[in-house]
């Protein structure tokens, strides 16, 4: 089935080449010039894509601000096309999960699409979450315990709200119960995502069998279909996850908020080749899921401290040379590394990349 997406578009040479690439991909596009009409759009269908050509202008934020309150499409994939010299920072900060420069290639603009056709291919096999509005108390190494509040719940994670910020990467304790249940649960996670209003994405870690039953039980019954392992994703006001810390137990992978697209990490097995940068010692290693942002780097002994660090990946295709930064490690499994860009160039081959992952039926690895 084709996907459906929105363009909101007055350049109609960008919107012409968009029409002629979109169909070759198995996307659908239902092209609007005026913000106006791309407003009446989000209230009345839901699309798996917005391609929004963005302005520094009052009509373009007001286009985001409604966006991030639209009950169908708020967690809707957005694709902004920019100037080539813009610098595309605060766009990802406003939600955007790909960036399309102007004037448009048609050749990266297909290497990019296909990547995020990709990625909506793999989202829209995951059920959503069921919402609900609870009061937990979370402790974590180091502090006392902090009064939250449950907005979300699958059995792989939660969306919390606290008044005081976690520490990146860290893991928390938890204790609440669910509504119509009497028993608490108690359980364990680490931190997935966090934005400045105070939400936290938690991914869970270890579940005691009697809290997850007391889980599955609620769920079941208030109709969540949620895969089990599943993490939670970012809210529409936060950016892609980078770098996120991987859990110490079974390897659940986060797949690019409340409840969106999110951090549209692909699972996936590529040998490679990590350096501290500034040394010419290879480290080899086995990236185990990667998003446009980041990735996490499996090795027995990761690098210490928060270390700059070039990961070689070799493919039949490509060889990519990618810069990053360690945000988090775990002795005998491996570190969380953020993706830094110093150009448009560099952002576009991971692009290529996701669309070669993307591209197959299944994410075999990749060996060099």
């Amino acid at each position: 089935m084709d996907l459906r997406v929105l363009l909101v578009c007055p350049d109609q040479d960008s919107a012409n080449l968009l029409n002629l690439i979109l169909p070759e991909i198995g996307m659908v596009a239902d092209h609007v010039p005026s913000h106006s009409r791309a407003l009446q759009q989000l209230d009345q269908q839901r699309f798996e894509a917005i391609i929004l050509d963005y302005r520094s202008d009052p009509s373009s934020q007001e286009f985001l601000s409604r966006w991030r309150q639209s009950s169908k499409n708020r967690d809707t994939m957005l694709i902004a096309i920019v100037d080539g010299e813009f610098n595309a920072r605060p766009v990802f900060g406003m939600g955007a999960n790909f960036v399309l420069y102007r004037p448009l290639s048609a050749e990266r603009t297909r290497v990019s699409l296909r990547a995020a056709r990709g990625l909506m291919r793999h989202e829209r096999r995951r059920a959503p979450r069921t919402p609900l509005k609870s009061p937990a108390s979370v402790a974590y190494p180091g502090a006392g315990e902090l009064n939250a509040t449950l907005n979300d719940l699958s059995e792989g994670g939660t969306l919390l709200t606290t008044a005081d910020r976690l520490p990146p990467a860290c893991k928390v304790y938890f204790e609440f119960s669910l509504p119509g249940q009497h028993q608490s649960v108690r359980l364990s996670g680490e931190v997935a995502w966090q934005d400045s209003t105070g939400r936290t994405g938690i991914r869970f870690l270890d579940v005691p069998q009697a809290s997850r039953r007391l889980m599955q039980a609620w769920l079941q019954k208030n109709g969540s279909n949620r895969t089990p392992g599943q993490p939670p994703r970012p809210p529409v006001s936060a950016p892609a996850l980078d770098g996120t810390a991987k859990p110490k137990t079974a390897p659940v992978l986060a797949t690019n908020s409340g409840n969106r697209r999110g951090e549209r990490r692909l699972t996936c097995k590529i040998g490679a080749e990590v350096y501290r940068l500034g040394t010419t010692v290879p480290n080899r290693c086995t990236l185990s899921d990667i998003s446009e942002g980041g990735c996490y780097v499996e090795m027995p002994s990761p690098l210490s401290g928060q270390s700059g660090v070039e990961i070689l990946v070799r493919t039949a295709d490509m060889k990519l040379k990618i810069r990053g930064q360690v945000l988090a490690t775990h002795p005998g499994f491996g570190m969380g590394v953020r993706f830094v860009f110093r150009d448009s160039v560099e952002r576009e081959e991971i692009l290529r990349l996701l669309a070669v992952l993307s591209a197959g039926p299944s994410l075999d690895e990749i060996s060099h």
